[in-house]
């Protein structure tokens, strides 16, 4: 069993983690805790903000800082689910012999950016959602296993729909977080000018953690202890978003078709225990339930139509949740 002096050797390298990568991004700081949050948990994102708020760049950074191999795969329509996961390409030996040999493909990295993924047709979306399900690739009855740790963190970018293939609902309900990034205030933008003006992509970024130590911290994270009401607190959270709930608020019965499905429930948990092993803590608390309430279900509820005709947001209806259920 893991002692509690290893528990903050290591929740005190996460902090050097989430420091080193400030050094390079500049604000994003619940953003950089979410995608912190999903690693942990062994799970995949899904990122929306328009262009040029530094994914690319975050994704990278953090890669580097933990020493883990890093992909960025920009979906287009003409992408191929080949060009993701890989083929089979014919090659010569010394001997002038012929024969099949896998060539694998950018999914076969620790992190990796699907950039734009509702660009890309259903088909090679759905390759790429298999891989992640999976967490292996089969190709010609060979089945290839993805290293861990292994996470995609998959951006939509929502001001520009000509020529997209938005994912199905229950496509998106496999993401366990949706992280939005907000544009950067006044004074981050002037930060940003200054720091990387001078033509530099980036500064130097040190490795904090190793993978094996990020595997310890995964099964740790896995095993944190969550008491009995928290569990109940989430499930009700998550039965409130049900238009058929007795719990649920009037914006619910109103304007929501479906709610969030069991998913949402198990991410509040499992993102709950990385939150809490984030700020220090040894034990699940109803705060950090509630720090990844938005993130683990703004993505998993359906508006029907008078909710879409009236473009009433999702997170208004989530709120009403947030502040009608109360622990107990």
């Amino acid at each position: 069993m893991i002692t509690e002096k290893r528990i903050r050797e290591l929740q005190e390298k996460f902090h050097d983690l989430i420091a080193e990568i400030r050094s390079v991004i500049i604000g994003h700081e619940e953003v950089i805790k979410q995608v912190l949050i999903g690693l942990l948990c062994g799970q995949h994102l899904l990122l929306e903000g328009v262009p040029g708020l530094g994914k690319t760049l975050l994704v990278r950074t953090l890669g580097r800082a933990l020493g883990l191999k890093f992909s960025r795969i920009q979906f287009t329509p003409d992408l191929m689910p080949a060009d993701i996961i890989g083929t089979r390409i014919l090659v010569e030996d010394e001997s002038g012999r012929r024969h099949f040999e896998f060539a694998r493909g950018p999914v076969f990295a620790h992190l990796v950016l699907a950039d734009e993924i509702n660009r890309a047709t259903p088909k090679t979306q759905s390759a790429l959602l298999e891989a992640m399900q999976e967490r292996s690739i089969t190709v010609s009855g060979e089945t290839y296993k993805l290293e861990e740790p292994f996470m995609v963190l998959a951006t939509q970018n929502p001001i520009e729909m000509e020529g997209t293939y938005p994912l199905p609902e229950a496509q998106i309900d496999r993401f366990f977080f949706k992280i939005l990034l907000r544009p950067p205030s006044l004074g981050e933008l002037e930060e940003i000018v200054r720091r990387h003006g001078g033509g530099q992509e980036s500064q130097s970024v040190r490795q904090v953690l190793t993978r094996d130590e990020l595997v310890e911290v995964q099964q740790l994270v896995a095993q944190w202890p969550t008491a009995s009401p928290l569990r109940r607190y989430a499930a009700r959270l998550v039965y409130a978003t049900q238009p058929s709930s007795p719990d649920a608020p009037e914006l619910v019965k109103k304007y929501v078709e479906y709610g969030a499905s069991p998913r949402a429930a198990l991410a509040l948990i499992w993102g709950a225990k990385a939150h809490a092993f984030l700020s220090g803590e040894l034990n699940t608390r109803i705060a950090d339930i509630q720090a990844v309430f938005y993130p683990s279900l703004i993505h998993r509820i359906i508006r029907n139509f008078r909710g879409e005709a009236e473009g009433i947001p999702v997170e208004q209806i989530l709120q009403q949740v947030y502040e009608q259920i109360q622990p107990t």
